[in-house]
């Protein structure tokens, strides 16, 4: 019995886990070389070009999903990455330096959020 109570206990906690972590993204943030190049929202569809660090490459937003269409770099990594659309989910090219990752709309919580509590 005590067996099957922490069983069901510990399947609340990995469902709870589970769902509180698959909050979909609001805005892709594009970087190169650690310096903000953009911010478009995912659910515009749109084509961006990234001008990376030695290179170019396309990032297609659509359908709430973004993912990289092409890219001029030897191995194509970050193409064959395929699509992102979670909070934390991210598109990485090393040689061109360019990161595509997903971010939710926190700026209207952001004031409202609790940092610490203090007794």
């Amino acid at each position: 019995m005590i067996l099957l109570i922490s069983f069901v206990l510990i399947g609340a906690v990995i469902l709870a886990a589970v769902l509180m972590s698959s909050q979909g993204g609001a805005y892709v943030e594009i970087r190169v070389d650690g310096k903000l190049y953009g911010s478009y929202s995912l659910s515009q569809n749109q084509t961006v070009d990234i001008n990376g660090i030695g290179g170019q490459n396309r990032l297609i937003i659509e359908n709430g999903r973004a993912y990289m269409q092409e890219a001029d770099c030897p191995d194509k990594l970050c193409v064959k990455q395929g699509n992102i659309s979670m909070k934390g989910q991210s598109i990485i090219c090393l040689p061109h330096k360019v990161v595509a990752e997903i971010v939710a709309d926190d700026s209207a919580n952001e004031n409202d959020s609790v940092d610490i509590i203090v007794k």
